[in-house]
Order: structure tokens, then C-alpha cells, then sequence
């Protein structure tokens, strides 16, 4: 007999007869931190059956569970692209000022910026990685519908401070879950594969949101960015493995990391200095020029702009994984090099480039430098 740990122990009972014949109907399975217990009324079924149904049965949570993780990322990419442009489009259609619009979106950077930290730290301290970013979720959901009802200058502010706060905690859970299904040997594999889904929502969401504005209007825009968390936290539900919000101890110590030793890491500081200057140049040159753009041609500013955004989304995956082997075999020093001069250059010719086709060809540039990045500072 299987005793409520799963581990056979020997024993004299008998079995009673006609326990076979119990229907599977009857029959619960319960899995609970990679555990199978077969439960068949008060007692267990033999740990044979166990040892038998386990693997298969976990193999099962552990597929259901990546692919979970698959839509997530995808549909998560779709909400995050909503606030993306389409903000300083809708809001340069409502008449406001370059300085309000910049002033907005600063205000956002700078509460990402500040959140980074305690948003990991939250995440750590939670049970549950799946409702950190359910909630999560629900929130950027509830800044998306306050965007589309009441565009005034105080809420946008509080609907963008909630978003880039709610934000700070979804990429560490991701990472978490990551970490959780499939253990450090393959999480970079699976960031990859993170990486490639959140790509492709970028580029669906782009696109689905620049029709929806020449069709319908700008505030459509956010409406459609609001029901995408429907989707999204159905595809959370799917992920069903215990070890996905807990990985499993092993006995073996893990390294720890003060903030003292972080803070006195020279190279660690400087990549992290490198990688803010880089995040102060490009995060609001295509909101910007967006703002311009909208000025010039407000009916198909969101058609532009989706444009914008659909083809660095294909660069990307066209790209990153040649990039991955070109840093493998030269370092990472030349693809970081070749990132940052991507990005000037793409700074510079947004400066003198006005036609609308030009601006799309400008931003593949932008495709360089996320392929670059996510293929060189992605954990291997």
C-alpha cells in the first residue's frame, strides 16, 4: 500500500474484495508540488499505480503549464502595447501639449524606474506568483478603462502611475514561473521562448490596435488593451504546477547576493549604467515622435504607428537568434556596441526624417537594438 507521502510501505492488510471494481469516476488525483497522491475514497491505490500514473501525469501539468505560460506572455505583450504609443496618440488627438504628453509618460518612466526593486522584492515575499499578476493584471486593466472614460490631466497621471507600478511586478513574475517549470539548466531556453511569444503579441497587438483606431477611434484603442485581460488571466489559470510558484529545494545552498556586494560590483554597475542611458534615449523617442506624426496626419496616426511597432517585432524574430550566436562567438562587447550606434543613428534620422514611409524604415532600427538586447543580457 501507498502511504500519504507516495513512498510504498509493507503490510499485511488484505484488500477487500470488489476494490477493483470502484469506477474511475471515483477516483481523485491531487497534484501539489510535483506530489501525486491517488486517492480512492479514505485510502490510496497501490504505490505502483502511483509510480506508473506519476510521471505521466506530471509531464502533463508540466506541458499544460508552458504552454499557460506561452499564452500569458503573449497576451500580456497585447496589453503592454496599448500603452505604448496609442498614448501619446489618443492624448495629442484630446489636445494636449507636447509638455502635458511628456510630462505623463516621465512620470511613468520614472515610477518604473523606482518600482524595479520592491516589485522583485514583492514577488519574493508572495505565496502566490499567479496572483501577484492576476492583480497585476487587474490593475493595468483598470488604468487602460480610466485612459478610455476620463482623459483629464489627473487621472492619465494616476493611470499611468498605477500602470507602470502594476508593470514592475510582471516581469519577475514571469522569470519566477519560468524558474519554477523549468529549473536553471534550461531557463534561458525558456526566456528565449518567453521572448519569441511576447514578439509576436507585440506585432498581433500593434496591428489589431492600429485597425481598431482608423476604424473605430483612438479610444477604441484602450477599450480592446482592457478586454485582452480577460485572456490573459485565463492563460495564468492553465498554469497548474506547485513547483512554478515554489521550486523544489534540493539541498544544495543557493548563492545569495547582498545589496552591498551588488552596489560594489564595478562591472555590474557599469552594464547597469550603460543600460540606463540606453532606456533615457529610446523609451520615448517613438512616443514623441508619435506626438509629431499625430500633428501632421491624425487619421492614420495609429495605422503609422502600428507599423511602427509590427516591424522591429519582426526583426526581432528574424534576428535574435543569429545575434545570440554572433555573441557567443565574439563576446558580447560588439552586438551592445553595435546596439548603442543603432540607437543614435535612429535618434538622429527622426530628427530630419518626415515622410511616413522613411519613419517605418527608421524604425527597424529599433528591431536591432531589442534583438541585441534581449539575446545578449538574456541569463544563459
Amino acid at each position: 500500500m501507498a502511504d500519504c507521502t507516495g513512498h510504498s510501505a509493507k503490510t499485511d492488510a488484505v484488500i477487500p474484495d470488489g476494490a477493483g471494481d470502484i469506477e474511475l469516476s471515483a477516483l481523485a488525483l491531487e497534484f501539489d508540488g510535483g506530489r501525486l497522491d491517488r486517492r480512492v475514497g479514505g485510502g490510496f491505490a497501490s504505490s505502483a499505480t502511483s509510480k506508473q500514473t506519476a510521471p505521466a501525469t506530471r509531464d502533463a501539468a508540466a506541458r499544460a503549464s508552458a504552454r499557460g505560460l506561452d499564452w500569458f506572455t503573449f497576451f500580456l505583450a497585447d496589453i503592454q502595447t496599448g500603452f505604448g504609443p496609442f498614448v501619446a496618440v489618443y492624448l495629442t488627438a484630446h489636445a494636449w501639449t507636447q509638455l502635458d504628453i511628456g510630462l505623463v509618460l516621465t512620470t511613468g518612466g520614472l515610477v518604473a524606474l523606482a518600482c524595479q526593486v520592491p516589485g522583485g522584492a514583492l514577488v519574493d515575499a508572495m505565496r502566490s506568483a499567479r496572483l501577484v499578476a492576476m492583480l497585476a493584471v487587474a490593475a493595468i486593466c483598470l488604468s487602460a478603462l480610466a485612459l478610455a472614460i476620463w482623459p483629464s490631466f489627473l487621472v492619465v497621471m494616476a493611470a499611468r502611475v498605477l500602470h507602470a507600478g502594476a508593470s514592475c511586478v510582471l516581469g519577475p513574475v514571469i522569470a519566477a514561473i519560468s524558474l519554477g517549470l523549468v529549473g536553471h539548466a534550461a531557463l534561458g531556453a525558456r526566456l528565449g521562448r518567453n521572448a519569441r511569444f511576447a514578439s509576436i503579441g507585440n506585432g498581433f497587438a500593434a496591428a489589431a490596435m492600429g485597425v481598431c483606431g482608423y476604424l473605430v477611434s483612438n479610444q477604441a484603442v484602450f477599450f480592446l488593451t482592457a478586454a485582452l485581460a480577460a485572456p490573459a488571466i485565463l492563460a495564468l489559470t492553465r498554469i497548474r504546477m506547485g513547483d512554478a510558484e515554489h521550486p523544489r529545494n534540493t539541498g544544495v545552498a543557493a548563492p545569495t547576493a547582498t545589496i552591498r556586494s551588488v552596489l560594489s560590483d564595478r562591472r555590474l554597475l557599469i552594464f547597469a549604467g550603460c543600460i540606463l542611458l540606453f532606456q533615457l534615449a529610446n523609451a520615448a523617442m517613438l512616443p514623441l515622435m508619435a506626438g509629431i506624426v499625430t500633428l501632421r496626419a491624425s487619421e492614420w496616426a495609429s495605422t503609422l504607428i502600428a507599423a511602427c511597432i509590427v516591424l522591429p517585432q519582426l526583426v526581432v524574430a528574424g534576428f535574435a537568434p543569429w545575434v545570440g550566436r554572433v555573441a557567443d562567438s565574439w563576446g558580447r562587447r560588439p552586438p551592445l556596441f553595435f546596439c548603442f550606434v543603432a540607437l543614435a543613428l535612429r535618434g538622429v534620422l527622426f530628427a530630419f526624417v518626415s515622410d511616413p514611409y522613411l519613419i517605418v524604415a527608421v524604425q527597424a532600427l529599433d528591431g536591432v537594438c531589442a534583438a541585441v538586447l534581449g539575446s545578449v543580457s538574456a541569463p544563459r
